[in-house]
């Protein structure tokens, strides 16, 4: 499986609908995303000078407080800084959301069964960013010393932390993650005070689907396709990831059809046992390991013969994919690699 995929694989389908100019000028002169806390950030270049730095007023025996704005997250109304440095991030959405808007923060919580943060971003986009602890218990003192100016985050994952957090520094969450990565992106940029960036980006997106979907043949062929995904997740039972998902908005976008018992209003559908597996069958399917595999019963079904004797087995066309990318990547860097996969998998 592929990794560390370059910045040409990354964001070669964003420049070729105009974004990745846009991205370019918000990244350093290397192409890469900057430090956040660098004069190189992305809106440090459009304000000039440090960007929380106020100057006293004459005769003032203190500076002025850094100017902020107002954002309405999931738990109401947060007041960030109007020109956020430092930031760090306690999910692998917040993650992809800061880098695709030209932010590297501080620090990041790594998803619990991985060594590291996700590893399909470019070569050297993360090497600044610190670790503080797992996606779901983050190091508050680790936090605590990266001096954040805006901590991302959800209330799925971090509500019962909201307190503590918001004493370390302003803190954003999303309701959760995953089939609402598209508005959450929007609450991102909106933190981060990177709009114009994110309407490049999402824009990028749309063309990108389109292009998709029409190599694969148009609205007609994508939708008598049926993609199933399965996903095998350490000390849980395999399952099929569903509607109401971040890959099940992606795979809809390109109009594609799914089995019917992956068309279901909800994240994933646990599949029952290893002898019953019809519901994991389809044209094609995509499936993917998240921890150990010897734990999470890939090798157990990978062998069994109900495996072997689905219909896209047989023909050749079951792909194993990347979990960092496919599951983890929740946001628009992570998607416009798994489109360019997806028209590979499937002959477009």
């Amino acid at each position: 499986m592929p990794r560390a995929y370059s910045r040409r694989a990354l964001l070669g389908a964003l420049g070729a609908f105009g974004a990745s100019a846009a991205l370019a000028g918000c990244k350093g002169d290397n192409g890469f995303p900057p430090d956040s806390g660098s004069a190189a950030s992305p809106t440090s270049s459009q304000r000039g000078g440090g960007l929380l730095a106020v100057q006293a007023a004459p005769g003032s025996s203190s500076p002025s407080p850094p100017p902020t704005r107002t954002v309405h997250a999931a738990t109401g109304p947060v007041q960030v800084p109007a020109a956020p440095r430092r930031v760090v991030v306690l999910g692998t959405a917040e993650l992809d959301s800061a880098l695709a808007l030209g932010f590297t923060p501080v620090g990041a919580a790594r998803p619990a069964f991985d060594r590291g943060l996700p590893d399909y971003y470019p070569t050297g986009w993360l090497s600044p960013v610190r670790q503080v602890g797992v996606v779901g218990t983050p190091d508050l003192a680790a936090i605590k010393r990266l001096r954040p100016d805006v901590i991302l985050s959800s209330r799925s994952v971090d509500g019962t932390r909201f307190q503590q957090l918001s004493a370390i520094a302003p803190t954003v969450l999303t309701e959760t993650t995953g089939a609402s990565w598209k508005q959450d992106f929007q609450l991102h940029a909106q933190a981060l005070d990177a709009q114009s960036v994110a309407d490049a980006i999402t824009s990028a997106y749309q063309g990108h689907v389109r292009e998709v979907t029409a190599a694969l043949g148009g609205p007609g062929a994508t939708h008598r396709q049926q993609i199933s995904v399965v996903r095998f997740v350490q000390d849980q039972s395999p399952s099929v990831i569903a509607a109401h998902s971040f890959l099940g908005v992606l795979l809809a976008d390109v109009q594609l059809g799914r089995p019917a018992a992956q068309n279901a209003p909800t994240e994933s559908v646990p599949l029952p046992t290893t002898d019953q597996l019809d519901a994991a069958d389809g044209t094609t399917i995509l499936y993917s390991t998240y921890g150990d595999p010897a734990k999470a019963q890939t090798n157990e079904v990978l062998n069994s013969s109900a495996w072997k004797n689905l219909a896209a087995v047989k023909a050749g066309r079951a792909h194993a994919v990347d979990d960092q990318l496919w599951n983890q990547g929740v946001g628009y860097l992570g998607s416009d690699l798994i489109l360019a996969q997806l028209r590979r998998y499937l002959g477009g």
